[in-house]
């Protein structure tokens, strides 16, 4: 099955491709410090849920995760550690970062994540990026048990990674540009397991990709919005950002007074699994009130 290329419009979204492959991860967590991210706070909450319910019916005592797009493995930090993203902008605002070399950065990192690394559930997680300089990184300080380094929009998964793939149980993926592009989607489905994983996405409002349902559905998954309202991705960088982006909301049929036009891109959770596996997500302990975290949260 193949599903046609699906690249974003150009200009949707503002790129900061300079701080994507840093040999440590102080430019990216500070660049999202800088632009007020908070799309990882409130989806990871929502995806601790589901990889519980998914877990339970499964019967699983460790669950094999993909991060998708996962560049330095915030998502992985955030649902494998006793962590808050509050806590990781703290830390990298601290001034003995400033002019510490990558392999410090990176040993520090590695000793801070062992100390609060949660118990359970326990999970094997994959890294999947483009971008070499990440995937090393979460490999050195211990976020991936694996991670490749592969663009699945050019080529299908290595034998490597489509040996993890078959093995998988959800994967997840938070706010990048890719969401999941229908063609690399096809593939990543195309190389799991006959039982396909349960998928966990968290798309800014308006970059939703029909194409990518289509796939989804296709590989025979049920395809949903969770009832979670939309939540902060991060602020615009101007207001040509904010422009495009209230037109993109309103084109896929949202209604963006009092969301977008706060200043903000907003983001969804999307849920996609077996029909046999679907249950009732008002049974779940579904976040639907995560504290807001604002610009200076105590840590």
């Amino acid at each position: 099955m193949t599903a046609p290329s699906d690249t974003p419009a150009p200009g949707f979204v503002t790129i900061f491709d300079d701080t994507y492959d840093q040999p440590d991860c102080r430019a990216y967590f500070r660049m999202m410090d800088r632009l007020g991210y908070r799309n990882q706070h409130h989806a990871v909450a929502a995806f601790r849920a589901g990889l519980a319910e998914v877990m339970r019916l499964r019967g699983l005592d460790q669950a094999r995760i993909v991060d998708f797009a996962s560049s330095y493995g915030i998502v992985t930090a955030l649902l494998a550690h006793d962590l808050s993203l509050a806590q990781v902008f703290d830390r990298y605002r601290q001034p003995a970062f400033d002019n510490a070399s990558a392999d410090e950065v990176i040993g520090w990192d590695r000793d801070w994540l062992a100390g609060l690394r949660r118990a359970a559930p326990a999970l094997h997680v994959t890294g999947i990026d483009v971008m070499p300089n990440a995937v090393a990184y979460g490999r050195a300080v211990g976020l991936f048990q694996s991670g490749y380094v592969e663009d699945l929009e050019q080529a299908p998964p290595s034998p490597e990674l489509a040996s993890d793939l078959a093995h998988c149980h959800m994967i997840v993926e938070c706010g990048s540009v890719a969401q999941l592009m229908p063609r690399a989607l096809d593939r990543l489905l195309a190389a799991c397991g006959p039982v396909k994983p349960w998928i966990m996405t968290s798309p800014i409002r308006g970059n939703e990709r029909p194409e990518a349902m289509e796939v989804l559905r296709a590989h025979g998954l049920v395809v949903e919005r969770l009832p979670i309202p939309p939540f902060v991705h991060r602020r615009f960088e101007g207001p040509q950002e904010q422009a495009r982006a209230i037109a993109n909301a309103e084109a896929a049929g949202h209604v963006t007074e009092g969301v977008e036009t706060t200043g903000h891109f907003h983001a969804q959770i999307l849920l996609a699994r077996p029909q046999t596996e679907c249950t009732n997500p008002a049974d779940w302990p579904l976040p639907l009130d995560v504290p807001p975290m604002t610009d200076g949260d105590p840590v």
